[in-house]
């Protein structure tokens, strides 16, 4: 039977019961033929309580084992449900919203939201882009407290050198972070083609760094678009460089723009500073993952969204210890 569903009631509908999301996931990870996590070659036997035993350890193991799912006390109907429901929101779901949701506590809600972006660390969106002739447009943005960690133009550098110098002259005394902390800003970088966008962390944006993370998305030989910032101008000699100059009032040059990748961003921030408000340096790449997850599957039924994340789930264990000790 095919399993149709586009509401919180359909699916609740289609996964009635424990044994039915059992039967679901087991069908997506295995179709029919189990493969033990501990031995992929070793003949399986099966046993009662939807349970299998490897031949060759001798270990028993069942369709939680090697995912996500492992060692939670959680049914998977609550699984099922916070999957459906993380995935269909445009801009996400918060920890203490999902806690009054679901029953469950803020904490243990935390944890389930962070194994859910593990597994969308999809690998259909992983391959390198720009081989099919379409541009690939490149940019970065800073997530996070204040501008400590951004990068400034030349232009801006002086000119804020000029005011200091000027409010100096006239005795105006500029206000110091001396003595306090600062937060800093984190930067993201990020390219998308043909729809399909790819993002992640870094340490900063300097040239080498924005090159390493470009030669290893874009094919080189590609046709790549980025505005005037100078940590992009050695990529001219890897790829066919379209530079748009932002700060000139130019926003489009012969049919090339940056619009998407910038379209992205925008959407990314509402989510983050809308529904989780703060968001730390060390996590911040699953955010990412999850961000450009859903965007890439934008067009996708939920069915096949909501499938498509339980195949990514096997050998994708994420303990609570790990999650809080990066």
């Amino acid at each position: 039977m095919v399993l149709q569903f586009k509401s919180i009631l359909d699916l609740l509908k289609a996964f009635p019961t424990e044994q039915a999301c059992i039967d679901h996931l087991t069908k997506l990870r295995w179709n029919g033929n189990v493969v033990s996590p501990f031995d992929a070659d070793s003949t399986v036997y099966v046993c009662k309580g939807n349970k299998y035993k490897c031949k060759s350890t001798g270990k028993y193991f069942n369709v939680r084992t090697a995912t996500i799912f492992e060692d939670t006390k959680m049914p998977l109907q609550k699984w099922f449900m916070a999957l459906y429901i993380f995935s269909s929101h445009k801009k996400g779901i918060s920890s203490h919203q999902l806690s009054r949701d679901l029953d469950i506590t803020q904490k243990s809600a935390w944890f389930l939201l962070h194994r859910l972006r593990y597994a969308f660390e999809h690998p259909a969106f992983r391959a390198i882009v720009g081989g099919d002739g379409e541009p690939v447009q490149a940019d970065e943005t800073f997530i996070g407290g204040k501008e400590g960690n951004k990068h400034q133009s030349a232009f801006t550098k002086r000119q804020k050198a000029n005011e200091k110098r000027e409010n100096d002259k006239l005795g105006i005394h500029t206000a110091s972070n001396r003595g306090r902390s600062v937060e800093t800003k984190t930067p993201v970088l990020g390219i998308i083609s043909r729809g399909v966008v790819i993002a992640s962390a870094a340490p900063d944006t300097k040239s080498e760094t924005l090159k390493a993370f470009i030669n290893w998305n874009v094919v080189k030989g590609a046709t790549l678009v980025t505005d005037e910032y100078h940590g992009y101008t050695k990529l001219g000699r890897d790829y066919t460089h379209e530079t748009i100059q932002h700060k000139m009032g130019e926003y489009v040059r012969n049919g090339f723009h940056t619009n998407s990748i910038e379209g992205f961003w925008s959407q990314m921030k509402r989510g983050i500073y809308g529904i989780y408000h703060h968001v730390s340096a060390t996590h911040l790449n699953a955010y990412c993952d999850e961000f450009t997850y859903r965007y890439n599957t934008r067009s996708f039924t939920t069915q096949h969204r909501f499938d498509m994340i339980l195949t990514n789930v096997s050998g994708r264990r994420l303990t609570y210890e790990t999650l809080t000790t990066k």
